[in-house]
């Protein structure tokens, strides 16, 4: 097979526009048992109102930035003026170790893919821009703000359709959960039958 006990754990990149409802769809394969592990990614941006306190580890820049210099991130990106991170080590090894899931941006993501042999990428996109700007102005973005990331998601689906092994179109939630599922129990079959 080639994977050590680091990779025995299925690594799932999930990404995406801002706003497309990554955030969701994983949220709700968590409630439902899926044996996923959500690595908590920090950020430098404040917290949206009604966004919880643990969608992300908030910091400051000088407390970001100190973490690169330690080499604490996996892979970290600065996204329209504000810094994300996946923090690293992202996998813990063993038999029993969980699946795990990353909620990045694709710019994070092609990272993450080259880093990790094995990670699988699914790539969430909405029906189309307009849509997605909708749910932006819904969550309470301002408008140059909406206008600023629609124009960014146009760019990122382009590169992440390129890189993703699936992609889930998000109009309808609960059929984008179901896909999503289905998926990661494809993954799973293969990863069992390259084992054997």
């Amino acid at each position: 097979m080639g994977n050590d006990g680091l990779h025995r754990a299925l690594i799932v990149v999930v990404s995406g526009p801002g706003g497309v409802g990554k955030d969701t769809i994983v949220s709700r394969l968590a409630q439902r048992g899926a044996g996923l592990r959500r690595s908590r990614s920090w950020t430098t941006r404040p917290r949206r109102p009604g966004e919880s306190d643990d969608a992300y580890r908030f910091v400051n820049r000088a407390d970001f930035e100190r973490h690169v210099q330690e080499g604490g991130f996996l892979e970290w990106v600065e996204y329209l003026g504000h810094l994300y991170g996946t923090p690293s080590p992202p996998v813990n090894s063993g038999p029993e170790a969980e699946d795990l899931v990353l909620v990045i941006e694709v710019e994070g993501a092609a990272t993450v893919l080259r880093k990790v042999p094995g990670a699988r990428m699914i790539l969430v996109v909405p029906p189309s821009p307009e849509v997605l700007a909708d749910r932006m102005r819904a969550r309470g973005d301002d408008e140059r703000h909406v206008a600023d990331r629609v124009a960014r998601a146009v760019e990122e689906e382009g590169v992440g359709r390129r890189l993703a092994h699936d992609v889930v179109v998000n109009e309808d939630l609960d059929r984008a959960v179901e896909e999503m599922a289905g998926i990661l129990e494809r993954y799973r079959a293969e990863r069992a039958s390259s084992a054997e």
